[in-house]
């Protein structure tokens, strides 16, 4: 009987190189790092898109989310019904229609003093605001997305500086609601304010936020930021009525639309 060669040496039993005989494998191997490169760049490109890692854009994309105030229709930034599952309190449902879009605009009179000063290092480019209701329409929240004119590095030092001195939880330092004539949301006015989100992008030059109150225009004195409102012991009148679900569930649902346009527009030929 015989035996097949030994690896590593030719017929006569001389040693040969490795290398040489792996030219094939090698090419595979290469081929196979280069494919799993791109799928570990594209995971991480992706991942913000859908979810928010924590991960920094691209330039591209960067740059791509800072010009769809102006190329994406507002019913893609802003649906006309909005499906929040399990966004409400205990994990409930919850359907949000559009009542009002607010024209776009800059950035003048759109925020309280303080607000607006906090926001100024990375300016504002646009403005784009609408305002949703509930299924039983019993509260309004308005949802807005400021396009700034900030770089990377600017957007990170902002939302380092809200994260590091807790900005999203002062009350002093609310959104205004918009208020559209002729809707449920006519009488939602600063007084009205009852829980509130905003949240500082570092992959895109936006400013997501939202802020909710009662259909009925009742004013409300212990207003609470949503992370708040959200705790189990959380006993504010807000935080019982679930507004801050209604906050930060519509929130959280049109800044998942967003990353989905920035995909779509990041992806488009040049």
């Amino acid at each position: 009987m015989s035996f097949g060669e030994p690896e590593g040496y030719d017929g006569d039993a001389r040693p040969r190189p490795l290398l040489r005989r792996g030219a094939p494998q090698a090419a595979a191997a290469a081929v196979c790092l280069v494919l799993g490169l791109g799928l570990i760049s594209g995971a991480v490109t992706g991942s913000w898109l859908v979810g928010g890692s924590g991960e920094e854009s691209s330039p591209t994309t960067f740059a791509a989310a800072g010009s769809l105030w102006h190329s994406v229709p507002v019913d893609q930034l802003f649906p006309p019904t909005v499906q929040g599952r399990g966004a409400g309190p205990g994990g409930a449902d919850r359907t949000w229609t559009r009542i009002a879009v607010a024209p776009d605009s800059g950035c003048k009179d759109a925020f309280d003093p303080l607000l607006r000063k906090a926001l100024a290092p990375v300016g504002c480019e646009r403005l784009l605001r609408a305002t949703y209701t509930d299924a039983t329409e019993s509260y309004v929240t308005t949802v807005g997305l400021l396009f700034t004119t900030a770089d990377a590095p600017g957007m990170t030092a902002l939302a380092n500086r809200f994260r590091r001195e807790r900005l999203d939880r002062r009350s002093d330092l609310m959104p205004l609601p918009y208020a559209a004539k002729g809707t449920l949301a006519a009488g939602f006015g600063a007084r009205q304010r009852a829980s509130w989100t905003v949240s500082v992008l570092t992959e895109a030059p936006v400013v997501v936020y939202a802020v909710s109150g009662w259909a009925d225009g009742r004013t409300v004195d212990d207003p609470q930021p949503a992370g708040d409102a959200l705790e189990a012991d959380a006993t504010t009148a807000a935080a019982q009525a679930g507004l801050g679900n209604e906050a930060q569930g519509l929130a959280d649902r049109v800044e998942r639309d967003f990353r989905r346009n920035v995909r779509s527009a990041s992806e488009q030929p040049s």
